[in-house]
């Protein structure tokens, strides 16, 4: 699929759920992500939100591409937390009502007492050349995405999710990014700080590595790990 910086992908209505009126009654949105970065540009752009982070395999299909991998993964996460919040809920309800058992109720009981919930997933990664670079497995692999990433233009894709009661919607953003040629010593002095071992690619934009990239194309939130203006769009167009 050719790439087009600052492209937007929008797959809506997934799973099977119908779009319809956009829902101004939410009341709890909670990330699906235990990223600090993505904890602190919710929180810069002003939305309130609590974090229940997603406990899923991360590791792409065979021939996946790099934004089905992300769009996937970031609806992954967002439907495992809206599933296990879903039954803690009525658990929660059964018990406090004495009926024992593990039945959770109807679909409908649920979504009817779940509608102001949505959960936002997200997943980022590098590509190049249409070869996904995730996050470092060692030093010896930083250092080697580090060495393909010099002196050359890839992308960085984000996709994003919202589940809630009667909706499931999905985007993925696109950011080309420049970098300089890095010597042996920049990319040895750079995996030494640390900060390159959690972070696809093996870089942060809004770190150390800012020096090495004279210009992107696209969203820089995209790049850090975010795209608040696609997130802000999908949970302005989720209905009820």
């Amino acid at each position: 699929m050719p790439v087009v910086p600052g492209e937007r992908f929008v797959f809506a209505g997934v799973a099977g759920r119908s779009l319809i009126a956009s829902c101004n009654n939410l009341s709890m949105l909670v990330l699906a992500s235990a990223s600090p970065r993505r904890r602190e540009l919710l929180t810069q752009a002003g939305f309130s939100f609590i974090v229940h982070p997603a406990q899923i395999p991360e590791e792409p299909l065979p021939g996946e591409e790099p934004i089905a991998y992300v769009t996937r993964l970031a609806l992954e996460k967002a439907q495992a937390v809206f599933n296990e919040i879903t039954e803690a809920s009525a658990n929660e309800t059964r018990a406090s009502a004495g009926v024992p058992g593990p039945d959770y109720g109807t679909g409908e009981e649920m979504h009817s007492s779940l509608q102001p919930l949505a959960v936002l997933g997200a997943d980022t990664t590098v590509f190049l050349d249409d070869h996904i670079l995730g996050k470092p497995e060692d030093a010896a692999d930083a250092a080697r995405m580090l060495r393909l990433l010099s002196g050359r233009a890839h992308f960085v894709a984000t996709g994003v999710a919202l589940i809630a009661a009667h909706s499931a919607q999905a985007a993925a953003e696109v950011t080309r990014v420049e970098f300089l040629p890095l010597s042996e010593a920049e990319i040895a002095a750079y995996i030494a700080s640390g900060e390159p071992m959690d972070k696809a690619g093996a870089y942060a934009i809004q770190g150390r590595a800012a020096r090495w990239i004279p210009r992107i194309e696209g969203c820089y939130f995209n790049v850090v790990g975010l795209p608040i203006a696609r997130v802000t769009a999908l949970l302005q167009s989720m209905p009820c």
